[in-house]
């Protein structure tokens, strides 16, 4: 199956990507494990991108076509994938049927995960990050420490991202809704996007979506 995973920040993406790419036995391309990748390994594409975010300067659209694209083109690929991030715009989204029609491939379905605006700050705003270990993270609702302010793993102090604190995360939100959000509509046109709700335990909301690609 050819999938892409479509939702806000703090929809958990990333987790049902992997959930749900396991379970169909598909890889799952990631635009964060893209530039890691390619930036790490000194492909060309990386090094342009490196170049941009040195200069403080957004990565361009074609850069980040030609890594997906490359990806795409890899052994493991080849009965499918899942996009987590890519496409992030309607430049991509044609950029990505252009590439599908040109090797004889389609995309099997968009799944859109939604999850209220509220919900979305409170999810991320009420996050905690150990300084010791970024691995060690903790909610202020979800998933307290035992003590306020102090990691349960190694006593380190907990703290909130810059890029968790609610302004920013509102941003991030308008960003979504200006350039992501319009891609929904672009697929619904081609009849390929479910709407699930991101509401609930990680193990109800990749329920949800297996029912759906079923359904598909």
């Amino acid at each position: 199956m050819r999938i892409v995973l479509v939702g806000p920040p703090g929809a958990g993406k990333g987790t049902q990507a992997s959930f749900l790419a396991e379970n169909l036995s598909i890889p799952h391309i990631s635009t964060g494990d893209l530039f890691r990748a390619n930036i790490s390994q000194g492909t060309p594409l990386g090094q342009k991108a490196q170049e941009y975010m040195r200069a403080g300067q957004l990565v361009p659209d074609e850069v980040t076509i030609g890594m997906a694209k490359d990806r795409m083109q890899e052994p493991d690929a080849a009965s499918g994938f899942l996009l987590d991030g890519f496409p992030r715009n309607i430049a991509q989204a044609e950029a990505l049927d252009a590439y599908l029609a040109e090797t004889g491939q389609k995309l099997d379905a968009v799944l859109d995960l939604e999850v209220p605006e509220d919900e979305v700050v409170k999810r991320i705003a009420g996050r905690r990050i150990c300084r010791n270990d970024s691995s060690h993270v903790f909610h202020v609702e979800y998933s307290p420490p035992k003590q306020v302010g102090v990691c349960d793993v190694c006593g380190g102090e907990l703290y909130q991202r810059d890029d968790d604190r609610e302004e920013t995360v509102r941003k991030r939100l308008a960003v979504y809704h200006s350039e992501t959000e319009p891609i929904i509509d672009h697929y619904k046109a081609q009849d390929l996007v479910t709407t699930i709700s991101a509401l609930g335990e990680v193990g109800e909301v990749t329920a949800r979506a297996m029912q759906a690609l079923r359904r598909d």
